[in-house]
């Protein structure tokens, strides 16, 4: 799909990051969008950038927690009547969330959430519009799963297994739909995207949603869980108070965020590239390729310290860690 001019994209988590840079050249490109994410006041700052970068195109925004399928598919048949159509021509499956690091000590319903919207977040959204993609002409299905779909670590002595497994499932989702496309809907192509570390609000928007039964509702930050969570993280949090609790959080957010390689914008056009190049496996960033790379070389090792140490003295993923006062 080399012309976007006149097709509409859908992007879940189009409020921020990645699927908001992803909304503003598919605008600039003369795509129409529909939008979902949690925040309305994010996607109504989406809206209007994108209306700053092209007037003539229609963007929808509408609310859905792509973990509950009832959301998914409300936000689907919203996206329709907001756009007066019977098919879409792209499926950004973008939106995700951190969380639930260790499978054994963590709480499930921490771990439940990450899993549901980073893995049925996904598979929920290609249920709801793969039969809107057939409808169309030509469409393409792009499906975020990250370096942790085939490396399943984010740093030394931290675990990462609901992300992880999420993204994995994405990945070997998105691969299987390669060939089943090809059989029974061959002009309908799929992308699986692997970043490595962007420049968004993962780590941030992640932590202020800790302890939130709803993710769709408004609400404070569980100051508790997290405290619990720094702690077996092995950080000295137990006597700091809550303000200060509230603090490490956001630090830890700017600090993913300032010290990544490659920005969310910058991520974007890399995706693009790789749809209208029709590729099927599209890597993000040179530490999502040199990290495939050693991964593939070495995949014994891939858990061990000093795997993660020789990335870091190439230069890659030095933002995993702490910040420097932590």
């Amino acid at each position: 799909m080399e012309d976007f001019e006149g097709k509409l994209a859908v992007i879940t988590g189009g409020g921020s990051g990645m699927g908001r840079e992803l909304a503003l050249l598919l605008a600039e490109a003369g795509c129409h969008v529909a939008l979902c994410d949690l925040a309305q006041e994010a996607l109504d700052e989406t809206r209007r950038l994108c209306a700053e970068a092209n007037m003539s195109v229609a963007v929808s925004t509408h609310i859905c927690d792509v973990s509950d399928e009832d959301s998914v598919e409300a936000f689907r048949d919203a996206a329709l009547a907001a756009h007066e159509t019977d098919h879409v021509n792209l499926v950004f499956a973008n939106a995700g969330i951190s969380g639930g690091g260790s499978f054994v000590l963590d709480e499930r319903t921490d771990w439940d959430r990450t899993f549901g919207v980073c893995w049925f977040g996904v598979y929920y959204t290609a249920r709801a519009f793969m039969p809107l993609l057939i409808a169309a002409e030509e469409g393409h299905l792009i499906n975020t799963s990250s370096v942790n779909g085939f490396w399943a670590a984010i740093g030394k002595g931290v675990p990462h297994t609901a992300y992880s497994a999420a993204k994995f499932a994405v990945k070997g989702f998105s691969e299987a739909l390669v060939s089943d496309l090809r059989l029974h809907a061959p002009h309908v192509k799929v992308s699986v995207v692997m970043p490595g570390h962007i420049g968004t609000n993962i780590a941030l928007h992640s932590g202020m949603v800790i302890g939130r039964e709803n993710l769709a509702e408004p609400g404070a930050v569980d100051v508790v869980k997290i405290r619990g969570m720094l702690e077996r993280r092995g950080l000295p949090v137990g006597n700091l108070p809550d303000h200060q609790i509230r603090e490490v959080i956001r630090q830890q957010g700017a600090y993913f965020f300032d010290n990544a390689p490659m920005t969310a914008a910058e991520a974007a056009a890399v995706i693009l590239a790789g749809v209208r190049e029709g590729r099927w496996r599209i890597l993000v960033g040179e530490d999502a390729h040199e990290l495939d790379r050693r991964v593939r070389a070495a995949p014994e090792e891939a858990y061990e310290p000093e795997f993660l140490e020789g990335l870091q003295a190439a230069g890659h993923f030095n933002g995993l860690r702490p910040p420097p006062n932590e």
